[in-house]
């Protein structure tokens, strides 16, 4: 689409999206914050279905069509991933797509299209073993790494959710053509309230790149109550007891939030984290943070968080501790924080994707005109 002063106009974007993760969140929050410029967004599902409540929240933002396809990081081999492009070729060109955004890179591979093609890392097996095993993807694991080196390569820009992903990925594949850091965002609303003596933590505990075993293991010498909400099973079997910990379970987003909005304190452990979504809620919720000390948290939340050791309980038992005993400390970190997400906001994030997009087509009409 081309407006009557010859700029591009964008109409339609194809949005690749996930009920797993943190990817589904981050999509329809993109979303609405594109929709006040003019953009629908076109959710296209994978991996496991989604709930009924998902699905009307993103039909409340956008179209949504669920493709029974897999993730990639749910198979065991490329061979069960065959059917992904030609669904995405259809549903292109079914749907009168002006942009793709994937929000997994090997989604781009085996795309034909000439529309721009955005993939997001938000995350990836390669970059995990790294951070969590400290090594590199085991043989087994050789073909991720082949895909979406495929799918950078295939992508006319690439995004990551922060500067410390950037570099895992630079170190991981090497060079990345068009890689470029767009903050992540949330619709949390950004405001300071009345707190509990309490100390919350979400994550699939599932994971190990959560590292809910170091934080249930500090939690029975935490002088405060320290409430864990996320699955502790996962889709291949994976199993985190908690033992120490108040354990509620996998609660809808809107249960977690009402429950971090009670939290004086949110801790997140993560030895992995590309971006960190939790403690950016956290501090929209006015709560002080204890964070793992890992590159990513540095560099979001350094002056406004309290830091722990990632492979120490004692570390955080001593922050977090510190931080229930001191009030004066708590209300300022989470004034610091609260100051500090405002610069990770909806608007800060849809300017500068729909900054990308814009520029995207207008690089690419050109091509288009030529072809015409």
């Amino acid at each position: 689409m081309t407006a009557q002063d010859g700029r591009p106009e964008l109409g339609r974007v194809l949005m690749t999206v996930d009920a797993v993760g943190g990817v589904w969140r981050y999509g329809l929050d993109l979303a609405l914050g594109l929709r006040s410029k003019g953009v629908e967004t076109v959710f296209a599902a994978f991996g496991p279905r989604p709930s009924s409540e998902q699905v009307r929240e993103a039909e409340s933002i956008g179209s949504f069509v669920w493709l029974d396809a897999p993730l990639d990081w749910l198979v065991e081999d490329e061979e069960a991933l065959k059917q992904v492009p030609r669904l995405l070729n259809d549903l292109i060109e079914r749907e009168n797509i002006d942009l793709v955004h994937l929000n997994l890179p090997s989604q781009a591979v085996g795309l034909e299209t000439s529309v721009p093609v955005v993939v997001v890392s938000h995350s990836c097996v390669v970059t995990w073993f790294g951070a969590v095993r400290g090594q590199t993807v085991p043989n087994e694991w050789q073909w991720q790494f082949r895909l979406n080196y495929k799918g950078f390569d295939r992508a006319d820009a690439v995004l990551s959710p922060s500067h410390s992903h950037a570099a895992m990925l630079r170190r991981a594949y090497g060079p990345i053509d068009g890689l470029q850091v767009v903050y992540n965002a949330s619709r949390v609303e950004a405001r300071s309230r009345d707190k509990e003596d309490f100390v919350f933590a979400a994550a699939r505990w599932w994971d190990d790149g959560k590292n809910g075993v170091i934080l249930d293991a500090a939690a029975g010498q935490i002088k405060w109550p320290l409430v864990m909400a996320g699955a502790c099973h996962g889709p291949n079997g994976q199993y985190l007891p908690i033992r120490n910990a108040v354990h509620r379970g996998e609660l809808a987003h809107t249960d977690a939030m009402a429950m971090m909005a009670r939290a004086a304190i949110v801790a997140s452990p993560s030895v992995y984290e590309p971006f960190g979504l939790v403690a950016l809620e956290a501090a929209r919720s006015g709560s002080a943070l204890v964070l793992a000390d890992i590159p990513t948290y540095g560099e979001l939340w350094d002056g406004a968080a309290l830091f722990a050791e990632p492979r120490e309980p004692r570390a955080f038992v001593d922050a977090i501790n510190r931080l229930s005993r001191d009030v004066s400390l708590r209300t300022t970190l989470a004034e610091e924080a609260l100051v500090r997400s405002e610069k990770y906001s909806l608007e800060a994030q849809a300017d500068a994707v729909m900054a990308l997009y814009l520029r995207l087509l207008s690089a690419n009409r050109p091509a288009l005109t030529a072809a015409e």
